[in-house]
């Protein structure tokens, strides 16, 4: 480079700090002396401060290793796909203070079609060429992440994390600032993760903002039409000048950089301003059903579906769900529009650690957990729990014995006994006129002591009310939460039955639409990358697998009042036909254990921010009614742990006990009979009991709903 753009005090702390350098470069590492150019970069990016550029120097080296970035090759053929994808780019003008623009389009980015190496690769390559001109080294370089009509599935947080920790201290060149453009709602919780991270000194300077403020940040003539400016984009031509750089050709970089003429004052200094100050920073971030058919009770829908009668009062309460359906049916929502919405408030999240910072990275964002809204959510004890230890019980081959002799018949007549003991509690708020249209059937209620207590919300002391009930695990206080499959009014109620109440995990035994009839509303999105907004909430289906009996749903949940966030996983089993039992027992448990699986791993997300109960916040199960299906899966959950815990169970108080806080679970014999087959299953398939002769069990047809 010109040694004469230098002053004669810069032109020496190169030369200090490339004998640090090689110094260091020599010992232990025996690579050759420090470039004077490279040398150069290094103090721009640092304003000739010898013991700051050594320390990003040594951030460099160290990121440029982790991230196996020190080859890159132009003549590579998946980084020139990668290059040419056009998803990052440095655009030919540059801002009021002369800084280059590189531009990253999210919505371009697709992250199953790449990897975070080959990413950074084709970054790195074309920052490299960029800082070959003295006028970038000298005034920096702003970073444009346009989120315009991007969706969830562009966004990779681990690549965003590792993108800004590089420019912030891994990369010689001055981050002057970043502009997330058009960010959509889902993105400004995460976003005030990756503004934490920063330091205090380059916090000031990451906006976000909508197109039409971005013009406060770069001129008119800079910006990409695409970005509302006058100026087009030549990502070839560029591309040409970094080829030119890597393979050490000669290259003009004032061709193809437009430089911009600072103002000077009448004294002859250069004025430059911040086009928006810090306070203005924070304000910007201040700102920015399906139909049921009818109304039937349980006992009905039982006994005979072609038969079912509902009572006059049942027919007015259909009428008012269906008049109220224009009201209450969730929106949809683009992203991109939902992105320009300035008056939504600041992002509240947390880190697991708000404090821990020292490395200058950036943990995947911990999401702060309200209080439950019930006063028991707060004593997640074990002696509270209503499943304990005790003596009396089976072990599995005394259970695979008992039930051989007791056959289906006497089982079944075992569970009618369970059926005639009468509900322990009232229903009071329940039969309430006002939350009856809230009920799916008319017949199954809530158990007033312990039903789910929503936050009342303005002043209206009916809007606590949800068809739900915490129920026990064994030695876990409120382990689920029982409820109806939603209703479309109360979809809203139930995404906020579930924020309010920490789940994390929903388990759904039922499709929403079985043998022609309407089970459960549709309350999530049901295509991957779709979203609804359901009041407050906002939720995006992120991601899907389908198994043979089961489907894994991962949800995006976004409380748009606070901005909080949190991701949700969505298990629904698809094996359990309307009237019958699981076809598989196996399979039945395989679904059970994935259950597990992701409420373990949501719980290890949230780190020491999590002081209940270790097994985590409530699972959340439901099926039509919520007592059927949802309570066998309850019973058999629990009778595992209990298994597991003490090698007895004890299936006849467990179903007793559960239906002490959600009143008539499991619904039918052949339920009752399942929760039986499927510990047996368990045994067998852990070889703690062999194979057992079914022989005369009297496997006599019974129906099952739910």
């Amino acid at each position: 480079m010109d040694v004469s753009v230098l002053t004669e005090e810069e032109r020496r702390r190169v030369g200090a700090f490339q004998e640090k350098v090689n110094s260091v470069r020599r010992d232990g590492h025996g690579k050759e002396p420090l470039p004077w150019n490279v040398a150069v970069k290094f103090l721009m990016a640092r304003k000739f401060d010898c013991q700051r550029a050594l320390e990003l120097y040594i951030n460099h080296e160290e990121t440029r290793n982790r991230e196996d970035l020190t080859i890159i090759q132009a003549a590579d053929e998946r980084l020139k796909r990668e290059l040419s994808t056009e998803k990052f780019t440095v655009l030919r003008g540059r801002d009021r203070n002369g800084a280059a623009i590189a531009l990253f389009t999210a919505r371009i980015h697709q992250p199953s079609l790449t990897s975070h190496q080959l990413v950074l690769k084709a970054l790195v390559y074309q920052l490299d060429a960029a800082l070959e001109s003295i006028e970038t080294q000298r005034n920096g370089l702003v970073f444009i992440y346009d989120m315009t009509e991007s969706k969830y599935s562009n966004f990779d947080y681990e690549l965003s994390k590792k993108i800004l920790n590089m420019l912030k201290g891994g990369y010689p060149a001055r981050l002057k600032k970043v502009l997330i453009v058009t960010a959509p709602l889902w993105f400004k919780a995460p976003f005030k993760i990756l503004r934490l991270f920063v330091r205090e000194k380059l916090r000031d300077r990451v906006y976000t903002i909508n197109l039409s403020q971005l013009i406060q940040h770069i001129p008119h003539d800079a910006l990409p039409r695409q970005l509302g400016g006058a100026s087009t984009t030549n990502h070839k031509a560029w591309l040409q000048l970094c080829s030119q750089v890597a393979l050490k050709e000669e290259a003009d970089m004032n061709a193809y950089f437009i430089s911009y003429k600072r103002h000077t004052t009448e004294d002859g200094q250069e004025s430059s301003c911040r086009s928006v100050s810090t306070d203005m920073s924070d304000n910007l971030l201040n700102s920015d059903i399906d139909s049921e058919e009818s109304k039937e009770t349980v006992n009905e829908k039982q006994n005979n579906e072609d038969l079912e009668k509902e009572d006059s009062s049942d027919e007015k309460e259909v009428t008012e769900e269906k008049d109220d359906l224009s009201n209450s049916a969730p929106s949809k929502r683009r992203l991109d529009s939902v992105g320009n919405n300035d008056s939504v408030k600041r992002a509240a999240q947390e880190t697991n650690n708000e404090n821990n910072f020292e490395e200058d990275s950036i943990d995947s964002p911990r999401k702060k957990r309200p209080s439950s809204s019930t006063s028991s959510m707060s004593n997640n004890t074990v002696e509270e729990s209503i499943h304990l230890p005790e003596e009396e019980g089976m072990d599995l081959d005394q259970l695979v014995e008992y039930t051989r002799s007791m056959r289906r018949r006497g089982l079944m007549e075992e569970y009618a006994s369970i059926k005639m003991e009468p509900p322990a509690g009232t229903f009071t708020i329940s039969r309430a006129k006002y939350n009856l249209p809230k009920n799916r059937y008319s017949d199954v209620l809530c158990l007033d002591h312990s039903r789910v207590r929503l936050a009342i919300q303005n002043n209206d002391p009916n809007s606590d009310y949800i068809n739900a009930n915490f129920v026990d695990g064994y030695m876990h206080k409120n382990a689920y939460i029982s409820t109806q499959g939603p209703l479309p009014k109360t979809f809203g109620d139930f995404w906020r039955m579930m924020w309010e109440n920490q789940v994390m995990v929903i388990v759904m035994t039922t499709r929403a639409v079985e043998r022609g009839r309407a089970k459960c509303g549709q309350y999530w999105p049901p295509d991957e990358d779709g979203e609804e907004q359901f009041e407050d909430f906002l939720v995006i289906n992120t991601r899907m697998e389908v198994y043979q009996d089961y489907n894994i749903t991962w949800l995006f949940l976004l409380n748009t009042k606070s901005n909080e966030s949190r991701q949700i996983y969505h298990l629904q089993f698809t094996s359990w036909p309307d009237y019958g039992t699981p076809s598989s027992a196996a399979a039945f448990l395989d679904f059970l254990f994935k259950v597990r699986a992701c409420q373990e791993e949501a719980v290890s997300s949230l780190g020491s921010s999590w002081q209940g109960h270790h097994l985590g916040p409530p699972i959340l199960v439901h099926c039509s009614a919520g007592i059927g299906r949802t309570g066998t899966f309850i019973t058999t959950d629990i009778s595992l742990r209990r298994l597991d815990h003490i090698q007895t169970v004890n299936i006849r108080d467990t179903v007793r006990r559960i239906r002490s806080q959600r009143a008539f679970s499991i619904q039918m014999p052949d339920q009752y009979v399942f929760c039986h087959f499927a510990l047996i299953e368990h045994g067998m398939r852990e070889g703690v009991v062999g194979d057992v002769d079914w022989t005369g069990f009297d496997d006599s047809d019974s129906d099952m709903s739910d």
